[in-house]
């Protein structure tokens, strides 16, 4: 799938995206230096990240490794993304981790650092974006929630809770940071057909679950959920604000 509307109010704009090393993380990255923004990400797969930095071939995208679980690690790297890109003014909470889990065994310990990687970091990068954004008059925050635990999908009660927190986060953000003209929303992909999910979750039985579950039966990939966050982050969407933004081909 390729993308075919172009944003002006984009271009020279600095963009922050977690986990866009892989997935829908790298058509992030991608759609965002297509549209001629700068763009900072961080990851913990530096061999995939460093790759796309290569294959882009441009200073105007940054990868800076980070595990979203240190919190002051991940504050100090967007801090040194606006020093070298400058003020950011579009952040993008895209990593997460799917993992499979059953509630029987879970330890509070494996719920705390679900919960870390799946929302936590949510917060602490808006709150360390808000300076910049304040600083530039406006600004767009885009939180990547799941249509899981819409569907009432089981086997990751860490995952589907912190996903449903993610859209709480949202609406109070948005409440919160409106009045420095600082946008809010969440954007629900469905089921997306990544590599990591080709590999590792969609057999036959998921592929009738897809077919069943959407409404339009073609594959949902992730330049789809690209398209959306593209128009989230532009000035054609400035009165869009602590909404639910949902792509996942009519399944919920």
């Amino acid at each position: 799938m390729t993308l075919t509307n172009q944003y002006p109010s984009l271009k020279g704009k600095t963009v922050f995206i977690s986990g866009g090393g892989s997935g829908i993380g790298a058509s992030l990255v991608e759609s965002f230096f297509q549209q001629g923004a700068k763009v900072a990400f961080v990851d913990i797969q530096e061999n995939v990240s460093n790759t796309l930095v290569d294959r882009l071939g441009s200073d105007d995208v940054r990868f800076y490794p980070c595990d979203l679980t240190d919190v002051e690690r991940l504050q100090a790297v967007i801090a040194q993304a606006a020093e070298d890109l400058g003020p950011i003014s579009v952040l993008v909470n895209n990593a997460a981790n799917d993992t499979r889990h059953d509630f029987r065994e879970v330890t509070p310990e494996q719920w705390d650092k679900c919960l870390a990687v799946n929302m936590r970091h949510h917060f602490f990068a808006a709150q360390a974006v808000y300076p910049y954004m304040k600083q530039l008059g406006a600004g767009s925050i885009i939180n990547l929630g799941s249509m899981s635990w819409h569907a009432g999908q089981g086997g990751m009660p860490g995952y589907t809770s912190s996903k449903a927190s993610i859209e709480g986060l949202t609406r109070g953000l948005a409440r919160d940071m409106g009045p420095d003209r600082i946008r809010v929303n969440c954007l629900v992909p469905g089921w997306v057909m990544t590599e990591k999910q080709l590999s590792e979750r969609v057999d036959e039985a998921a592929r009738e679950a897809i077919d069943k579950g959407q409404s339009v039966k073609d594959p949902l990939m992730p330049e789809s959920i690209s398209a959306m966050a593209l128009f989230l982050a532009s000035d054609d969407a400035s009165m869009c604000t602590s909404q639910n933004f949902i792509v996942d081909g009519g399944w919920i």
